[in-house]
């Protein structure tokens, strides 16, 4: 049987993809701008802050840098300056560029002063501590993305933000895609660990994000469902009924300049949807961003599917194992400090939009929707073995 890719091999793959630029379409680039300009007259804070983001140019950075823009605030970029940035492209002329390598060059960022550090590309401890001893001095918070997977691996339910993390891989794992998921997990609280001791507790705020979805993701781990959606017809619907937990990328940043502006110090599980819900509920509501006919099928059994190359379909993931309480974390602490949610309806919509918009070439779009091996071609297959089997 094929190996089960879990979480970490996402995130793997959308840290690789992460370092190059999505592209968002001119009209929905004025859509979500008007939006957040809408937003920011009756948000507006009097405080303007002066924003370091390390990264910038990936999923998360052009979200953050447009709702921050719209709020005032001034912004600085440190990249290494390899890919010029086309999302929001007419906003990046507002922004102050700085680039280096954070493996062996900062010196960029040696003569500056912020208010805030947002740290969007800390994929090594290393590079952390370099940055956050070298920036302790010249900023007075430092705002590290992390992830839930430093939680790994997800033994129980209502993990919370005060759980015991794995600093260390465990030795004798000889399977690469465990290697992973363990490297993953230890380099990311380790990372957290390094900015607070250089900053200290009360300068620091750590973020851990669950799954980002929504417009100008390349990582395609979410792509499937606003596409299968919107083809109506009879469509799998994976898992026992099982929780799953996503965000929008756009509630992720816009919250995280707000607890900059509030220094709201603490470190917070950035888990959506506000409430528990199950995989069968997401369905239901994600349906609704298309006026189509559709039918759905649950497949329940996790050994047929493990045996047809179902093991996921973010934001389903197979509860079981090492995955057990991975959509079941604890989300209280962030909400009372002002997460806010969109309606799921809006972010398949939105993200459906980008996807089919100009921003893509068809060969980027096929490139996913034909790949030969793809669960989107499988389907209905799988449907018809299921079916057969049922009988």
């Amino acid at each position: 049987m094929k190996k089960i890719n879990t979480r970490r091999k996402f995130i793997k793959k959308g840290l690789i993809v992460g370092l190059g630029l999505p592209i968002l379409g001119n009209s929905l680039v004025s859509c979500v701008l008007n939006s957040e300009q809408n937003k920011s007259e009756e948000e507006s804070t009097q405080n303007k802050l002066r924003i370091l983001i390390l990264g910038g140019t990936s999923f998360l950075g052009p979200h953050l840098i447009a709702y921050a823009i719209s709020r005032g605030h001034s912004i600085t970029t440190f990249t290494r300056g390899k890919t010029k940035p086309t999302i929001y492209a007419d906003l990046y002329n507002k922004v102050e560029q700085l680039i280096g390598d954070r493996k062996n060059d900062l010196t960029a960022l040696e003569n500056g002063k912020w208010d805030i550090v947002i740290d969007n590309s800390g994929y090594n401890s290393e590079w952390t501590k370099k940055s956050a001893s070298l920036l302790k001095d010249k900023a007075s918070v430092y705002l590290y993305t992390s992830s839930v997977s430093v939680y790994y691996p997800f033994l129980k339910y209502d993990i919370d933000e005060d759980a015991k993390l794995q600093l260390e891989e465990p030795k004798g794992i000889e399977d690469e895609d465990l290697k992973m998921e363990y490297w993953y997990s230890v380099m990311k609280a380790n990372s957290e660990i390094e900015a607070i001791k250089a900053f200290g507790q009360n300068r620091s705020i750590i973020i851990r994000p669950t799954y980002m979805i929504g417009p100008a993701d390349k990582s395609d781990r979410f792509i499937y469902w606003p596409v299968r959606l919107s083809r109506g017809g009879e469509i799998m619907v994976p898992g026992k009924n099982d929780a799953v937990q996503y965000i929008d990328v756009r509630d992720v940043a816009e919250w995280m300049v707000r607890l900059s502006e509030e220094k709201l110090i603490g470190t917070y599980n950035a888990v959506g949807p506000q409430s528990s819900q199950t995989m069968n509920d997401f369905i239901d509501h994600a349906k609704d961003a298309f006026d189509v006919e559709s039918t759905f099928v649950n497949i329940d059994d996790y050994e047929f599917l493990k045996e047809n190359r179902v093991p996921y379909l973010v934001p389903w993931i197979m509860p079981v194992g090492n995955e057990y309480g991975g959509a079941r974390i604890n989300n209280q602490k962030a909400i009372e400090n002002g997460l806010t949610f969109r309606n799921l309806k809006d972010t398949v919509k939105d993200t459906y939009q980008w996807w089919i918009s100009d921003s893509l070439t068809d060969e980027r779009r096929n490139k996913f929707e034909l790949k030969p091996d793809s669960i989107l071609l499988r389907e209905k297959s799988i449907i018809e073995n299921w079916k057969k089997l049922k009988k």
